[in-house]
């Protein structure tokens, strides 16, 4: 999947609520829910197993044991500002989580390698041997 579209997610997978903001604003913060968390419930996604994976990795502590994500924005000043805000994090997530990372190929280090390797190991005991205190025969 190239890019994730929020519009992709089902209705009623998705629960909106509104908070009291923190931060500036004034009284407009006072009176105003302008914070905005988003509620989805990612089993409503039917995403594959492997994707539902790496998605509750990637989303931590904001992954609840029901299997819900929640995101809240309280960034910006105005309530349309943080929606889209928190609508564009969960996307982001999604797009992470449906990217599958390249597999790590193992390789292994050549004869010549281990070779220069013990040698220059050899050399350095060599210069810490002669670093030792003079001896007095």
């Amino acid at each position: 999947m190239a890019g994730f579209d929020f519009s992709s997610i089902p209705p009623d997978a998705i629960e909106e609520r509104h908070l009291a903001g923190t931060g500036p604003g004034g009284q407009n913060v006072n009176k105003v829910a302008t914070a905005v968390q988003l509620r989805v419930n990612v089993f409503a996604l039917g995403l594959a197993p492997t994707v539902y994976r790496r998605l509750k990795e990637l989303a931590g502590s904001r992954m609840t044991g029901e299997g819900v994500l929640v995101v809240t924005a309280r960034n910006h000043r105005s309530q349309e500002a943080n929606r889209r805000d928190a609508t564009a994090r969960i996307t982001a997530l999604l797009e992470k989580a449906h990217h599958r990372p390249t597999r790590r190929v193992k390789t292994k280090p050549s004869r010549a390698a281990k070779a220069r390797r013990v040698d220059s190991k050899k050399v350095r005991g060599q210069v810490k041997q002669a670093r030792g205190k003079p001896r007095i025969d």
